[in-house]
């Protein structure tokens, strides 16, 4: 899984081959379909566990903080683990919003957990009336900011401190942005 981590990270799923995968891994492509039917199986296994990891760390900084403290610690929390998963960000990144993929169910139900998490911790912080749907699109909206902010630094910014990182991604949402008017 990891060698195909890091050659999809490199040249995206559609441009990776189990020949590749097999090789770089240091065993014979009959080992690889041994525990993976297909490329696709093993790429959503690979994105699946991703995906489940994201969740249970939002989770988890979901329930150590209330209020705004909450989108914070999840923030902070999902940039540490793009940080510490490179090539998983990457790839997710890149395939999270596909929708011609065989695993596009499984990882749109995980991903709609992780944005479920955030989606809990904007609860209290939206007007009572706010639809479900409104929440959602929200939580998916910082979900989307993090990933790409993460990614934007990681890429181009890698010297800015992780705390720096996360300060202006959560400024977006703070309401402080003025039109300059």
């Amino acid at each position: 899984m990891a060698a195909a981590l890091e050659l999809g990270a490199l040249h995206g799923i559609s441009g990776t081959t189990m020949d590749e995968v097999a090789e770089r891994a240091g065993v014979a492509k009959g080992s690889v379909y041994y525990n993976f039917s297909s490329k696709d199986k093993l790429f959503e296994e690979l994105l699946t566990a991703g995906v489940s990891s994201l969740a249970l760390t939002l989770r988890s900084a979901r329930e150590s903080a209330t209020g705004f403290g909450a989108i914070e610690a999840m923030v902070t929390d999902m940039l540490t683990l793009i940080a510490e998963n490179r090539p998983l960000a990457k790839l997710m990144a890149a395939e999270i919003f596909r929708t011609d993929r065989v695993w596009q169910n499984t990882v749109s139900t995980l991903r709609r957990e992780a944005v479920s998490e955030i989606g809990a911790a904007l609860l209290p912080l939206v007007p009572a009336d706010t639809s479900e749907g409104s929440r959602l699109l929200m939580a998916g909206g910082i979900f989307g900011a993090t990933l790409m902010g993460g990614l934007e630094w990681l890429l181009f910014s890698p010297n800015t401190p992780a705390d720096d990182v996360s300060a202006a991604i959560l400024f977006t949402f703070s309401g402080k942005l003025v039109s300059g008017t």
